[in-house]
């Protein structure tokens, strides 16, 4: 509360405080997230847990909020959030117009990366692998579902292109409505689902004493092969797991 306090008083100039000064309390000692406390070795059921809690979190308004890294052909990075529909033992999914600038990257390059931040539990997930457009069908369904609104909105907006003003799209928006009726059912547009497929998913939660808990889940390229049950231990489906220091 009183870094919320602080940070209001900074934003309505009350106050001068430096951002260096900001010090939020993270975790004590004995709640550290240890090796012990993974019952399933496998990433995905860690995750599970861990957004079932975010979910039940009251100050946490979208637990699937989460930032997507990709680099463009030209090994530029860019980050951008999205909201993940789907997590399964797949992988992540989230949607985006086909002609956006995350697609255009993910064309040149499907390697990409996720984090989740949540705050109010001091937990963070990052997640790395690769990206794969998902069929058709599956994009339609879901399209489909989404409020009629929102479905108009993805077929008016050219995600990520320049337009002449804001009338602009609301011109666009309109001229659907009138063209599709009250009632007409929203043709797909250049849009759909993309599934991340991870290889490492790392768990993070922090510590007041800043010596916070990070525990690596790796899977793919021999990586078993480097199992010696002190620093890289063996999980499950594939996976291993290890300790990084914070």
């Amino acid at each position: 509360m009183k870094l919320l306090q602080t940070i209001r008083r900074m934003s309505q100039g009350a106050s001068e405080v430096p951002l260096s000064a900001l010090r939020l309390k993270y975790c004590e000692r004995k709640d550290a997230f240890l090796e012990d406390n993974i019952k399933v070795k496998n990433p995905f059921c860690v995750f599970r847990d861990w957004l079932e809690l975010a979910l039940k979190t009251p100050e946490i308004l979208e637990p699937n909020a989460a930032a997507l890294a990709t680099v463009s052909a030209e090994g530029r990075p860019s980050n951008r959030y999205v909201l993940v529909k789907e997590a399964t033992a797949e992988g992540f999914t989230f949607f985006t117009n086909y002609g956006s600038r995350k697609a255009e990257d993910i064309k040149s390059n499907p390697y990409v990366a996720i984090s989740f931040y949540w705050l109010p539990l001091r937990r963070s997930v990052r997640i790395e692998g690769v990206a794969e457009k998902i069929s058709v069908e599956d994009s339609l369904k879901y399209f489909h579902q989404r409020p009629r609104a929102s479905q108009i909105g993805a077929a008016a907006s050219p995600q990520s292109q320049r337009i002449p003003s804001r009338s602009y799209l609301d011109d666009v928006e309109a001229a659907i409505k009138l063209e599709l009726g009250p009632d007409g059912e929203v043709p797909l547009p250049n849009w759909g689902g993309y599934l991340v497929r991870p290889d490492l998913i790392e768990f993070w939660q922090g510590q007041t004493d800043r010596l916070h808990d990070r525990i690596r889940f790796r899977r793919g390229g021999g990586v078993e092969s480097e199992v010696d049950s002190k620093l890289v231990h063996k999980g499950e489906d594939g996976w291993v797991y290890e300790r990084l220091a914070p």
